[in-house]
């Protein structure tokens, strides 16, 4: 088990207390300041400011007790973002549909870093298709896999939105 598993574990009823959910840590160890970073998300809304800072109050209370990191660290609260990172298999398949960039740990095919359309998943198997052929991988084979936002598309729902089909800040 890693150590961000490890602040996973001792975080998460924390999190979930205040109503919201933990999407993934990150932890990054350094000689002089380790990083910290949680991820919250929530179901039927966004993240807010208010939220971050509740969960940064309360984690920070805990680690004060608890002491999971050796040394001086910073801590991070943030949502996972348009471009939101991937921790478990299980939090891929609400994303069917969506374009991924994904890092693997050792070339598969002889490619390392590819980006296609989520397809499928099933278990732990992952299937994108690239370039209009299937690529498939098991999750623990990715270093890294993240959404790759579509900028035009999410601008345009933006105008929709607000009634307007101009960019924001255009004028009428």
């Amino acid at each position: 088990m890693d150590k961000a598993q490890d602040i996973a574990r001792l975080v998460e009823s924390t999190i979930t207390a205040l109503g919201l959910e933990l999407w993934g840590v990150d932890y990054a160890p350094r000689a002089n300041n380790s990083l910290v970073r949680l991820y919250i998300d929530h179901t039927a809304r966004e993240v807010t400011v208010d939220d971050c800072e509740a969960v940064s109050r309360e984690v920070s209370a805990l680690f004060d007790v608890e002491d999971p990191v050796n040394g001086h660290y910073t801590l991070e609260v943030s949502s996972p973002g348009l471009d939101r990172p991937f921790f478990k298999a299980a939090q891929l398949p609400r994303f069917a549909g969506e374009t991924l960039e994904v890092t693997l740990h050792a070339p598969q095919a002889g490619r390392r870093r590819l980006q296609g359309r989520l397809d499928a998943v099933d278990d732990e198997r992952v299937t994108l298709s690239v370039d209009g052929q299937a690529f498939e991988f098991d999750f623990a084979q990715a270093a890294k896999i993240r959404i790759k936002p579509d900028y035009a598309k999410l601008l345009a729902q933006s105008g929709r939105a607000n009634g307007s089909a101009g960019a924001p800040g255009d004028k009428q």
